[in-house]
Formats: structure tokens, sequence, C-alpha cells
């Protein structure tokens, strides 16, 4: 049982013993942590008793919301039957079969195998390793490149951080590493000019010909994306983008990888982002909302061509320790079941998806400082710019972004802020009703950020 101390306490001991992730420790151990101490359905409450917003689902992945007992009570009896045994050396246990069977029903048609991981970073390098494998077995081993987006994400370990395109992660750590190249994303406000967001999604789509033709067909292994581009900002691509990515990576013999860890498990309102849009992937990685967060689980999800091509080639030479560790794979299983026989997924959408793309419009885009506006499903965005009329950003892409985040914390509201972009991606369990009390708080919030843009000399 963990001792009861005070805010100040904990925010001291944090300082002292805990590095967190994807922070400026000084500042943070300077101004104190926010500590997070309960959760239930949309909502958490902190250690001086404040009820906030999720508006993010954690870090886009409490998808069957706070609070879930029956989850609780799967994994304490999994841990009294089985709490651990690893899945080398010729063995299996029945939870990570169950959950297997399970994700061959739920996932499209031709995802009949699943390679278990920890997170989604996990994922990203297990698809690497197996994208070069199945090219290594099928005499071509030359076919070793990646090709991701700018401002992609595809987590932080060394293999993701490379395929992904941010460049500040890549000034750390000397990366990209070898065989990892990048394209631009196909995001239409900034990049589309003249063109019609259709038009535009053509072009984008084949700045990848263009660098699959740069490299060398014979080179290239795979391309590599999100359906919906999350951290970068949630960039959703136009209608036309992904049918020609698919034409021009068949064209070229390129394994397609969809990166599901956001997108995945309901977000869009389909199981996973690649059937919203209409694309058939090679392969796709997951994580997230596999469990719900409520474990740390995540999966490459492995199609017919790619698997058989493993299966043929022998020993697969990578695992981990905890791969499709028993406690997280039965937790895991009663996730999916939850969102597949409680109608989650289905009721993303037919009902609060739609709901919340109308809200969403209705409430910002009446805002001057607000502009393309944009969301599917349960997950939405906005960008802050300096004038809508011209489609003219902020110049310091950012800084505003990082004022109005901060704004909706101190009331109590979780959105983030990626770059100018504010996104939002909460439990897929959100009601109408709270809906639009998220709503009236951000109204509000967006409110006080543009007099404090006026304020500044920003706007």
């Amino acid at each position: 049982m963990q001792k009861q101390r005070t805010t100040s306490q904990w925010r001291e001991l944090d300082a002292a013993h805990h590095l967190h992730p994807f922070t400026d420790t000084a500042s943070l151990n300077q101004a104190g942590a926010r500590v997070m101490t309960r959760g239930e359905g949309i909502y958490l409450w902190d250690s001086d008793g404040n009820k906030i917003i999720d508006g993010m689902a954690g870090l886009w992945c409490v998808n069957v919301g706070y609070g879930r007992k029956d989850f609780a009570e799967v994994a304490r009896r999994q841990m009294e039957e089985l709490p651990f045994y690893n899945t080398f050396f010729k063995t299996t246990h029945p939870a990570v079969v169950e959950l297997s069977r399970l994700l061959a029903e739920v996932t499209p048609a031709g995802f009949d195998h699943v390679f278990y991981t920890n997170s989604g970073s996990e994922s990203v390098d297990t698809m690497i390793r197996m994208v070069r494998r199945y090219w290594d077995v099928q005499g071509k081993p030359e076919k070793k490149t990646l090709i991701g987006r700018w401002n992609g994400y595809h987590g932080s370990t060394i293999g993701g951080a490379s395929l992904g395109g941010m460049k500040y992660m890549h000034e750390q750590g000397d990366l990209p590493i070898p065989g990892m190249a990048h394209i631009e994303q196909p995001w239409w406000y900034k990049h589309g000019k003249d063109m019609t967001p259709d038009e535009f999604g053509v072009v984008a789509a084949r700045w990848l010909d263009e660098k699959i033709q740069e490299i060398g067909a014979d080179k290239v292994a795979a391309f590599v994306a999100e359906p919906i581009q999350g951290a970068g900002g949630v960039i959703i691509p136009p209608a036309t983008y992904w049918p020609e990515i698919e034409r021009i990576c068949r064209k070229h013999d390129v394994l397609i990888v969809a990166d599901e860890v956001i997108c995945g498990f309901g977000r869009t309102g389909e199981w996973f982002g690649h059937q919203h849009f209409g694309f058939q992937p090679d392969l796709f990685t997951a994580a997230k909302g596999l469990s719900s967060g409520y474990l740390p689980i995540g999966a490459v999800f492995v199609g017919k061509r790619v698997a058989e091509g493993l299966i043929a080639g022998g020993d697969f030479n990578h695992g981990f320790t905890y791969s499709g560790h028993p406690v997280c794979a039965a937790v895991a299983h009663a996730n999916v079941v939850a969102l597949r026989d409680e109608g989650i997924v289905q009721r993303v959408k037919d009902d609060i998806g739609p709901y919340m793309q109308k809200r969403w419009r209705e409430t910002f885009s009446q805002f001057e400082h607000v502009d393309d506006v944009r969301g599917v499903g349960l997950i939405q965005a906005f960008t802050l710019v300096k004038n809508k009329a011209k489609r003219e950003l902020f110049p310091d892409f950012g800084e505003v972004g990082t004022l109005c985040r901060d704004i909706f914390f101190r009331n109590n509201l979780i959105m983030r802020a990626c770059g100018d972009h504010i996104v939002c991606s909460p439990p897929l369990v959100m009601t109408r009703a709270e809906v639009d009390e998220m709503l009236g708080v951000a109204a509000r919030c967006l409110a006080e950020f543009e007099q404090a843009l006026k304020a500044r000399g920003l706007a």
C-alpha cells in the first residue's frame, strides 16, 4: 500500500528520484509535477482534489476509460494462476493463445499472426527487423531501406526514433541510423498551396514514388506511416492519399506498414485506421488501445504474405522476456472483448464520433486564431494560426501552442499541444453530455487564450 503524503512531499520525492520522459527536468523540478491519484471514466483527480477532464485518454490509450474493476479482477486471477512464463523455448500459455485467437477475429482478413511486444516503440523496432528478415528470406537482402514521413512519430527507441520524422529527436543520439529515409507529410493546410485537398493528396503520395526511384526500388523494403499522424498534430491525409500510396507501393514491390499505435482499436470508428482509409497494409503495429493502457502490451500484426515468408525462413532471432506476458495478455483480452461486446467501437462510428466532430467544428470554427478544424471518430485537432484568410501560421511554431495548452491545464482540461496544433483524443466511452462539458470548458479557454495573444502582442 502506498504511503499517503502531501502534494509537496510527492513533488519533492519525484524531483529527487524520477527522470520523466520528454522533459526538461530542471524546469519541471522547479515548478513541480502535477500528481495524479485517481481516475474514473473520462475524469482524473489530482492530489489536491481537482477533478480533471482527460481529453487525451492518458496518452491516446485509455480507450475504455478509467476505473474498470473487472479488468483488475482479471489481472488478479491471472496473477494467482500463472503470473509469468515466457513464450521462448517451445512454450505457450492459455492467456496468450486466447488473445491471439481473439485478435485474429477482430482484425481484417489475412492477419492471422501476431507477435507481442511491450510498447509501440518495441512494436516498431520489431517490425523493422521483420521487414528486413522477410526480404532476406526472399533472396533480396539489399531491400533494407524503410521510408517514413517528416513529422511522423514511431516511438523513441533507436529504430523507432530514426524511422520517425521528429528532427528534434534526431538531434540527440546520432540519429537516424542508416537505412532510413523520409518524405514530406501530407498536410494540405501548409503544403497544399492552391490545390484542392484531393489534388494535393495525389501529389503528396507521389513524393513517395519519387523517393523510391531516387533510392532504387530494389533497395526499399517498406513505407511506414500512421494512417493519421498523431503526435505530429493529428494530420489527416486527403481521401486520395492512401489509395495512391498503395498503388505506388504495389508497383514497386515495397511493403506497406501502418503504424496503428494511436489509431488502432476504435479511435477512428473502425477497429483500425487503415480500414477507415480503405487500404491494405502488409503489416501493422499496435499498442496503447490493445489494453486501453491498463497494462503494457504491444503487437505486430503480420499479413499472410510476410508471415509465410518469415515462417519459411526458420528462426526469427528476436523477442522480449515479456512478449505475450500472461497478465498483460489476459487484461488485453478483456479489453478487446469489452470494445467488441459493449459496442464501444461501433458507437464511435455511429454515435459519439459524429457528435464529437459536429460539436468540435461548431465550437472552434468561430475563433479568430483557430483554423483547420478537423477530426475523425474520437481523434480531432485544430491549428492556431496568425491569419486565417492567408493560411498564415505563427512564426515560432509551438510557442502559442504551449501558451494555449497551459491555459487548458490550469482550467483542469487536458489537451495536448503538438507544435501549434491542439489535439484531443478522449476515452471512447465518452457521453454526449461529457462532450458538451469538455467543449464548454475548451471554448472558455480559447477565449482566454485569444485575450492572452493580444496582451502579449502576438495577435
